[in-house]
């Protein structure tokens, strides 16, 4: 799930591991077909969407560097 706090920052949560971690890096300006990064240096593929996605949103990431 990737979400945006009060504060405009983003973040992704991984149910599976009960882990949410703000997202520090992002490939591309619009977030979605780029891989992003989180601040305990998981990278994560993320899928082609709109620019204007709503979030909060559950996507299906793929984890990069395993």
């Amino acid at each position: 799930m990737i979400r945006r706090n009060d504060k405009g920052e983003l973040s992704a949560y991984v149910p599976k591991k009960d882990l949410e971690e703000p997202i520090v890096g992002q490939e591309k300006p619009d977030l979605w077909g780029g891989v992003v990064k989180l601040a305990n240096g998981w990278q994560l593929a993320l899928p082609e969407m709109a620019a204007d996605t709503r979030l909060p949103i559950t996507v299906e990431a793929r984890r990069l560097g395993e």
